[in-house]
């Protein structure tokens, strides 16, 4: 799969089947996030890997009943919460690039989960003291979000994208690019 596919046949996938995940597609996946560019390159992202089932289920504690990934997390065979360290990123003028620098290594790794034929679905909405009380995670980094890994049960169906022309301009705010 090229670039262009990865990019478009990549999906928040909520079932899994038992499947696991092969060692090396968890390293490739992995790999592929430690790549991402990074404010200065300090590369301030940590990766939790969770396969013991006892973890994963202690892991579902930080996560809402009503949340409707939760399923996910519960079936894949794999998780990954990305973690970043603020203090090894930078912040300007009211940003905090820590969220940024994991954000692009999230993305890298969800996209190439989606070229070896895994599904990932990024989770932002749990209670982070708990989910770092629960993995041990030291308290100056930040869980950014948490991924479910494996093999997708079904294929989700494309989400509705705004057109170019809604957000793309030339020059000027009010001058759409196409």
């Amino acid at each position: 799969m090229d670039l262009f596919e990865t990019i478009g046949a990549r999906r928040s996938v909520r079932r899994y089947r038992e499947q696991p995940v092969e060692d090396d597609k968890l390293l490739k996946v992995l790999d592929a996030a430690r790549l991402a560019p990074s404010w200065k390159n300090q590369q301030c992202w940590r990766f939790m890997v969770l396969r013991e089932p006892e973890t994963r289920q202690a892991l579902l504690a930080a996560f809402d009943d009503a949340n409707p990934g939760k399923k996910a997390l519960a079936q894949a065979p794999v998780l990954i919460a990305v973690c970043a360290d603020p203090n090894e990123s930078g912040r300007e003028e009211g940003k905090d690039y820590y969220l940024a620098d994991a954000a692009i290594a999230f993305e890298h790794l969800c996209l190439a989960a989606t070229a070896l034929g895994l599904g990932t679905c990024w989770m932002g909405l749990f209670d982070e003291l708990r989910l770092k009380d629960v993995l041990a995670i030291p308290g100056r980094f930040r869980v950014v979000g948490v991924t479910p890994l494996g093999y997708p049960d079904r294929e989700p169906s494309p989400r509705p994208r705004k057109n170019l022309a809604e957000i793309a301009f030339a020059d000027r705010w009010e001058n759409p690019l196409c």
